[in-house]
């Protein structure tokens, strides 16, 4: 199948692709992307004015406003399921309608700030509690009920790290697009 301006617009880095195996290398710097993305996002978009922050990154997607609640939203639910991974026996995770969540008043209208601020300390959480888990601990799963897939928490510290940069990618290019 050809690949389209279009899925160019929605995979700008292209669909996540977690190796197998995952080494402690790869833990490694996809912790360290974790690390860096709050500041990194906080100096792509800081400087953009309501007009900019409300134009969607492609035809039909999100607002970057959105993207950056979307963000704060995803990455808080991920945490989440890290802690119930490693506290329960193969918990099946709650999913949630993130497209339903970016149509909410906070998504649409809220100063971008609350959710820079938002990640940049989940992060920091996240990162701390990232860097203490053992070999064993990465092996923990959870399932996801749309899927009955088992995730292991290696493999998910790689799907957010590609999230994060995913999503800076939509925002990134939008702004060279539009040479903001």
């Amino acid at each position: 199948m050809p690949v389209t301006d279009i899925d160019i617009l929605k995979y700008p880095i292209g669909k996540a692709k977690i190796p197998t195996p995952i080494s402690s290398q790869h833990i490694t710097d996809w912790i360290q992307i974790l690390e860096d993305f709050p500041e990194q996002l906080t100096k792509l978009v800081s400087y953009l004015n309501d007009s900019q922050l409300d134009t969607p990154y492609r035809p039909g997607g999100w607002t970057v406003r959105q993207v950056v609640h979307h963000l704060s939203d995803s990455h808080y639910n991920s945490y989440i399921r890290f802690k119930w991974a490693l506290t329960e026996v193969k918990p099946i995770i709650k999913t949630y309608y993130e497209d339903r969540w970016a149509e909410l008043r906070d998504g649409k209208s809220a100063p971008i700030l609350l959710s820079l601020r938002s990640l940049d300390a989940l992060h920091q959480k996240w990162v701390y509690f990232l860097k203490g888990l053992s070999a064993n601990e990465l092996q923990h799963t959870f399932v996801h009920p749309e899927t009955n897939e088992e995730v292991s928490l290696a493999e998910n510290i790689g799907i957010y790290a590609w999230h994060s940069v995913h999503h800076y990618a939509h925002i990134n290019g939008l702004i060279k697009r539009m040479n903001w």
